[in-house]
């Protein structure tokens, strides 16, 4: 796809970009993003603050790259591989990958 700024960190393994984004293969836009890869708690659970927080410190306010696109799943984030500075985001989360 492109390169985003990140405008909010929703959660651990989920933000939003700024301007949002477009997929235009499948006629899809949205602003919220789900890297590939990596899970982690959700909120209420163990170790969500934990994650979002890293996160946070991570991209927030940064560029990150969206490659290969996969789907836009059923709360209409785009689920793709997310890289930040040339390395896919599910490795600097390596504690929470699938």
């Amino acid at each position: 796809m492109a390169d985003f700024i990140v405008s909010e960190i929703v959660d651990g393994d989920t933000f939003k970009v700024k301007n949002g984004w477009e997929w235009k293969e499948k006629g899809k836009k949205g602003d919220t993003v789900r890297p590939t890869g990596y899970n982690t708690p959700e909120k209420g659970e163990p170790g969500y603050t934990n994650a979002k927080q890293k996160l946070e410190n991570l991209i927030l306010g940064k560029t990150v790259d969206i490659r290969s696109a996969k789907t836009v799943d059923q709360w209409g984030r785009l689920v793709a591989d997310v890289y930040y500075n040339d390395k896919n985001l599910a490795d600097y989360f390596s504690e929470y990958k699938i």
